[in-house]
């Protein structure tokens, strides 16, 4: 079996899409399949140092990297790809694409159609009512005029949760929909993280450290969160802040404007991009996660923090929510600054109730978010399409 896993773009600066796709793309391996990811090499805006039109590897994976011809958005469109997939999509036995509303996997859909290759569609959360709120006209007419025969062509719909499935359904598409979670990886144990996070920004033991880690985008929400602590700083509560990720340079401007002008620029860290060691580092050493996002179908970093013991502030928007909440793995608010205070302040003035929800999302984590389980499932998926297509 060969596969082919097509995706806009795997920028790190991106998150949770890159890093799903790679992992996912290596846990196949692992398995035994033969993958390979074709994508641009786009660099959030940048373009990635990357060899061009050839099959390299990267990160341990095999990748064909094409030029984009403009950025609009994450639509990055490739006349270099749009030849070589019509010469070569014969060689695979099914095509996964990822994303949506994006040329890469729109273009491998239809040429799919004309040759008769089974694909797979991974919506990546383009369906909840808040994405398809954003663009609403140009969504509309992309849906109407390519998107939603793409997805009720595809031989199935991979959806990272139960929520995820329902908006689905409820964009009318009518293929099988499989439920599988997204995988995380758990992190090498750092045993004095807390205390290398206390020395590098001078606190002491009894300043407990918040950690917003997640692309910096407005999406995400981390203004809600610094306006939160601002209210929470005039009640006296002790916090610092980390806000680690990366974001357009007049978002983040702006983030840092909003910091001083609540006084607690000395309460709060932007740590940038992080990776391996460094966001090990910054999720094992803090005591609280939180993400007051508008939407994510799955989220990794949320799914990062449980694994590493952190308990979890999130909202509704994430449709992994009701897991966190049934484990008791973090508490679930609305987006709205007086729910999200009194959530922070009970937990910072709690940490036994800390550590039992980390525990909680830990265990949880381990047992239903490891990629190996969900690559196996996956491969009987493919499995299961393929005989479909032969009988």
């Amino acid at each position: 079996m060969k596969v082919l896993h097509i995706i806009p773009s795997i920028s790190p600066k991106l998150g949770g899409p890159t890093q799903v796709v790679l992992n996912l793309v290596r846990a196949l391996r692992k398995e035994g399949i033969d993958v390979e990811i074709a994508t641009t090499n786009d660099d959030d805006g940048l373009l990635l140092n990357v060899p061009l039109l050839e099959c390299v590897e990267y990160q341990g994976l095999p990748v064909w990297f094409f030029p984009h011809a403009a950025r609009i958005k994450a639509f990055l469109p490739s006349l270099a790809f749009t030849q070589w997939l019509w010469q070569n999509i014969k060689n695979y036995d099914i095509l996964d694409n990822h994303y949506l509303f994006s040329y890469l996997p729109s273009c491998a859909a239809v040429f799919a159609q004309w040759q008769q290759v089974p694909y797979t569609v991974r919506i990546m959360g383009q369906l909840t009512p808040w994405a398809l709120a954003q663009s609403k006209l140009k969504k509309h007419v992309y849906s109407y005029l390519i998107e939603k025969r793409n997805l009720n062509q595809a031989a199935a719909i991979h959806c990272t949760s139960v929520g995820e499935m329902e908006d689905v359904s409820a964009f009318g598409v009518k293929p099988p929909k499989v439920v599988l979670p997204l995988g995380v990886n758990p992190p090498t144990l750092i045993g004095d993280a807390k205390s290398q996070l206390q020395y590098r920004y001078n606190l002491s033991e009894e300043v407990p450290i918040i950690l917003f880690l997640s692309r910096l985008h407005y999406k995400k929400r981390p203004e809600l969160l610094i306006q939160t602590l601002g209210e929470l700083k005039k009640q006296e509560q002790n916090f610092y802040l980390l806000i680690a990720g990366s974001g357009q340079d007049t978002y983040v401007q702006s983030l840092q404007k909003m910091v001083a002008s609540l006084n607690i620029t000395n309460q709060t860290s932007f740590v940038g991009f992080v990776s391996g060691y460094e966001k090990d580092l910054l999720l094992q050493g803090s005591d609280l996660f939180v993400l007051p996002t508008y939407s994510e179908n799955f989220g990794i970093a949320l799914a990062e923090a449980m694994v590493s013991g952190l308990p979890i502030i999130t909202t509704p928007g994430v449709q992994i929510a009701p897991e966190i909440d049934e484990a008791e793995a973090g508490i679930i608010v609305e987006g709205e600054i007086g729910s999200l205070k009194t959530a922070i302040a009970d937990l910072l003035k709690n940490p036994q109730l800390r550590e039992q929800m980390g525990e909680n999302g830990r265990l949880v984590a381990l047992q239903r978010y490891s990629w190996q389980t969900v690559a196996q499932q996956l491969v009987s998926t493919y499995q299961a399409i393929l005989n479909q297509e032969q009988g």
